[in-house]
């Protein structure tokens, strides 16, 4: 697909444990265009998590082959992978995963320091991030003072905070209940709406992936 940000073709993902080969992924096919929205279920032990790894490059297939606009991931170093997540990619998880000791603006900035921005920049840019899912006003705050919905809006405004070409997000709001995970994807979708950034989420919630562009189940490694 000339479109695709992201490509994947016949990927496959074996382990080998006590002797025997366990097939996680099975020849999987999937096209993700810039700017769209993917929610991906699927029973657990279906491959999931699995897949989302393979896809942010944490993971490498063992057979098949994964493109970011239309380059092979698999024949990237290390290097060049790490350096493709820092610039390109974005990642939400259920439990947040912020720096306790920093505070919710110094959680913003990290991706943005670590991709060599200036602080005077990075500030600026991570104040604006909080500023548009309306967390100006808990900008210094540190996440034990945050309620759960609100520590997953920092981690949202951190994935989104440099612009990425792809945002991953494992059961984010997986920690929460339905009311407050309802307003965070309320919150993510807003935030969204004004990027050309591709999200694929891995969720169990049918509610969460009926918000999304499109759905696709997977079962048994591979896609339904």
């Amino acid at each position: 697909m000339k479109d695709a940000v992201l490509e994947l073709r016949g990927v496959t993902k074996e382990f080998s444990a006590a002797g025997r080969i366990l097939h996680i992924l099975r020849g999987v096919q999937l096209s993700v265009r810039a700017g769209e929205s993917l929610a991906i279920q699927g029973p657990s032990g279906s491959g999931k998590s699995t897949l989302l790894g393979l896809m942010a490059g944490l993971e490498r297939p063992s057979s098949g082959d994964i493109l970011y606009r239309g380059e092979s991931l698999t024949n990237w170093d290390e290097e060049k992978i790490a350096h493709w997540r820092r610039t390109s990619v974005g990642f939400i998880f259920q439990n947040f995963r912020l720096v306790e000791s920093l505070t919710a603006l110094e959680n913003v900035m990290l991706p943005l320091e670590i991709r060599g921005d200036d602080e005077v920049r990075a500030r600026k840019e991570a104040a604006g991030a909080l500023d548009a899912l309306g967390l100006k006003s808990r900008a210094e705050h540190f996440p034990n003072q945050l309620s759960g919905g609100e520590q997953q809006r920092v981690a949202i405004a951190r994935a989104y905070a440099h612009k990425p070409a792809v945002i991953f997000a494992d059961e984010p709001t997986g920690s929460l209940d339905r009311e407050t995970a309802s307003s965070v994807m309320e919150s993510l979708l807003s935030i969204r709406a004004g990027a050309a950034t591709a999200l694929i989420l891995v969720t169990h919630d049918p509610d969460v992936a009926a918000k999304l562009d499109r759905t696709l189940i997977l079962e048994r490694g591979a896609f339904a």
